[in-house]
């Protein structure tokens, strides 16, 4: 049975304290009811759709099963396992077959003991009905009889392929933390169809162009500039013109044609206009749709089980204050499920959480506020703590005198950012610039001189513990850059004035890191900002699209390795005649060999990778291709092809889809309103902070937690508290995807009437798609 078939079945005895989810409801609740009800809020707000039992020992196992360290351990033990192709035949480090055989024994061992605490917190009939978990116990087992028979064979000295390798990365999809890996499996399952549709099209177009080419060209006596008959073999027609799809050999592979009539080249621009411009953006546009309607309807379900989840969580917490009277949660139990959720966050920030949930100070919320407590808590809220300077205490005096405010005004000033962006740019220059001139490399010193007074002003200006807090990422980068750049520069001069040796390889980094600082001059930019701000924005679900691509690479690479490796090999020595034909006398005078390819092997994992790489960059990559063609069969054209078709074609057009459609989301949408609830809250408490005193720059689109303030607002004037809503920032995937449709949910849309059954038992229907 798939994900989409699953309901939950949560008994009348299992809800709250072990019996039903209370209907009256009493204020005294115990301790478990306050486990089980954060337990829900939790699993709301990361949209975590398990289906775990509710009794309490059961709830304190999914609490451990949640916890941060075991979930680490997790992908840190899928990690080696991945990893254990670095150290396995074809070898970047080879070990012997018992220590690789070993550590993945671990491995499985470590999931097996994770599969099973899941056993322990979910009912039986939903484990052996979770697709997830039938998939990971069948890697296990095939993974465990790879092992035993690749043992067998290489124990008698027999060949063995490690076939169970490409199931490796299967478990970075199956785990439950995966679940955002397997809605971008899921968006290319529901684009297939129609990109299947236009796939047989475009194959159409191009077989026709084929056929035509053949008849235009193959009896015309036309060469190759290497003296090969020209477009007289059909098939080999056809592979040539889907690599002109890609522009990869574009004009070679008409200039034969080209030469011989300017009539033929409005043949070739026909052909690129149609296949190469209309289809591929034909095919863009069809995985964008679809994208967008398969997952508008993924997001609609997931918003509705994190509010069943919300729901449980109220019913177990609610109470009535008077008979007949509607069910509310008061604020002593939702302050208590918070600090449970969160106990991170402060009480200041909870307060203010409360006071925008109970705008009308009645001390309870109704059900319809209590749910939205998931979305609440994933606004990213920063708290300012304000604090007087060090020198206002010791000195005040000194501190408060006229020359003080001045340098404190400077320092705050708006050119004084200015200048320093202006001295980066000149010190870039000089970087590039001959560094054996002594005016040049003595210059460097001067630089380090303004950068060092540039952070002493800052340190004098802002409170130090304000300046270095924890999410302050350019003060800690300056400083870093430039404590590294003044001790190499040092070392490296005493080492130049005593003979001894000197490491132009420490400064060559020192200097790099410098240029780095003309990010700093982008962020000058508003334009600019905003673009970096959005990439920063949408970075957690671009990783998604990353590990994505990992599993594509790692089992494409896997095949690769098996099929292809020592086919071609790489020589350090230039002057060995075989480093001329990559090892392979099939490759001599093939364009692969002269290209000096040969480092575009299948030889190692890494090596697998990197060209995996260069075959989705799509450049030169029917050269690539053809060497390996060449030392094996014209079938290899195969793998090479679906690779392109895979990766290229489908997996970086849904990339596209959604880049596309969070930009737009970035660029058009404007706050929630829960966000702009919040906001007007702190606006009303007088805890905002001034927005000349802290813009919306990329600085604080890195910052998620506690700061500082500076001495811009100073415990004199301000609260010792402040908040700043971050700039629509989100702390899960989930988040964004919900903001990205939020126009289309109904706020009060509780699913609760779409089944008759789950009405008449406390039980909800699973969302229609595989988010566990």
């Amino acid at each position: 049975m798939s994900e989409a078939q699953q309901t939950e079945e949560i008994s009348d005895e299992t809800a709250g304290k072990g019996g039903a989810a209370p209907t009256g409801g009493s204020p005294d609740k115990s301790k478990e009811d306050f486990d089980l009800a954060s337990v829900y809020v939790s699993d709301a707000q990361y949209n975590r759709n398990i289906f775990f039992d509710t009794s309490p020992q059961a709830v304190r196992l999914y609490l451990l099963y949640n916890h941060w360290v075991p979930q680490v351990l997790l992908y840190f033990f899928i990690l080696v396992d991945l990893s254990l192709a670095i150290f396995e035949d074809p070898a970047v480090v080879p070990l012997p077959i018992w220590v690789t055989v070993l550590v993945e024994l671990l491995c499985l061992l470590v999931f097996t003991v994770r599969l099973v605490h899941y056993a322990k917190v979910i009912p039986r009939d939903k484990f052996w009905k979770d697709p997830k978990n039938i998939c990971i116990i069948a890697i296990l087992m095939l993974t465990l009889v790879d092992i035993i028979i690749y043992g067998a064979l290489k124990a008698a000295h027999c060949y063995g392929v490690r076939w169970s390798r490409v199931l490796r990365p299967l478990l970075l999809v199956n785990v439950t933390e995966g679940r955002q890996l397997r809605r971008a499996f899921r968006s290319i399952r529901n684009a297939l169809p129609q990109i299947f549709y236009v796939f047989l099209l475009f194959m159409f177009s191009v077989l026709i162009f084929s056929l035509m080419a053949l008849k235009l060209l193959g009896k015309r006596g036309l060469k190759t500039t290497d003296g090969a008959p020209y477009f007289t073999n059909y098939m080999e027609i056809v592979f040539d013109l889907y690599v002109l799809v890609t522009t990869a050999n574009s004009p070679d592979v008409m200039m034969p044609a080209y030469n011989a009539s300017y009539f033929f080249a409005i043949f070739f621009i026909l052909y690129i206009l149609i296949n190469t411009y209309i289809f591929m953006s034909v095919f863009l546009a069809v995985v964008y749709n679809n994208y967008k309607k398969y997952l508008k309807e993924e997001v609609r379900q997931l918003v509705r089980a994190k509010r069943h989840k919300m729901v449980r969580a109220f019913a177990v917490l609610q109470e009535q204050k008077q008979e007949g009277a509607e069910p509310v949660v008061s604020q002593a139990n939702w302050n208590q499920v918070v600090r449970l959720v969160h106990p991170d966050i402060s009480n200041a920030h909870r307060e203010l959480l409360w006071s925008v949930s109970d705008h009308k100070n009645q001390g309870c919320i109704g059900k319809v506020t209590f749910v939205q407590l998931a979305d609440l808590l994933n606004i990213e809220v920063i708290t300012l703590k304000s604090r007087p300077h060090p020198f206002r205490s010791l000195c005040p005096a000194l501190y408060l005198s006229a020359p003080s405010r001045l340098v404190c005004c400077l320092v705050q000033h708006r050119a004084f950012v200015i200048v320093y962006d202006l001295i980066i740019l000149v010190n870039a220059v000089f970087i590039g610039l001959d560094e054996e001139n002594p005016m040049i490399a003595n210059s460097e010193w001067g630089f380090l001189a303004l950068y060092l007074l540039e952070i002493l002003l800052k340190l004098y200006v802002f409170e130090p513990r304000a300046f270095f807090s924890r999410h302050n990422f350019w003060n800690w980068f300056d400083t870093i850059i430039v404590v590294s750049a003044l001790i190499a520069t040092i070392i490296n001069s005493t080492m130049k004035s005593s003979g001894g040796y000197t490491s132009r390889q420490i400064l060559d980094i020192v200097f790099i890191l410098r240029v780095l600082r003309l990010i700093r001059v982008v962020d000058s930019i508003k334009r600019f900002r905003t673009i970096i701000n959005t990439l920063i924005r949408i970075g957690p679900a671009i990783l998604t699209f990353g590990q994505l691509i990992i599993v594509m690479y790692y089992i494409f690479a896997m095949v690769g390795m098996e099929l292809f490796k020592g086919k071609v090999k790489y020589y350090e020595d230039t002057s060995d005649p075989a480093s001329e034909y990559c090892g392979n006398p099939l490759l001599k005078g093939t364009p692969f060999a002269h290209l000096n390819y040969c480092k575009n092997n299948f030889n190692s994992v890494v090596s697998s990778f990197i060209l995996l790489v260069e075959l989705t960059v799509v450049n030169q990559w029917h050269d690539i291709l053809s060497g390996f063609t060449t030392v094996t069969h014209v079938s290899a054209r195969i793998f090479f092809i679906f690779f392109h078709i895979m990766v290229v074609i489908v997996i970086i057009n849904i990339f596209v889809a959604f880049v596309l459609e969070a930009f737009f989301v970035e660029y058009s949408v404007e706050k929630s309103d829960l966000q702009t609830s919040l906001e007007k809250k702190i606006e009303e408490l007088e805890l905002a902070v001034a927005q000349e005193k802290l813009e919306n720059n990329l600085v604080n689109a890195m910052e998620t937690c506690d700061n500082d303030l500076g001495p811009g607002q100073s415990a004199n004037t301000k609260p010792t508290l402040m908040f700043k809503i971050a700039s629509k920032r989100y702390r899960t995937v989930d988040a964004l995807l919900q903001r990205m449709f939020e126009a289309d949910l109904d706020p009060e849309d509780f699913a609760e009437t779409d089944d008759p059954e789950a009405q008449t038992n406390g039980n909800f229907a699973n969302p229609t798609f595989s988010s566990v």
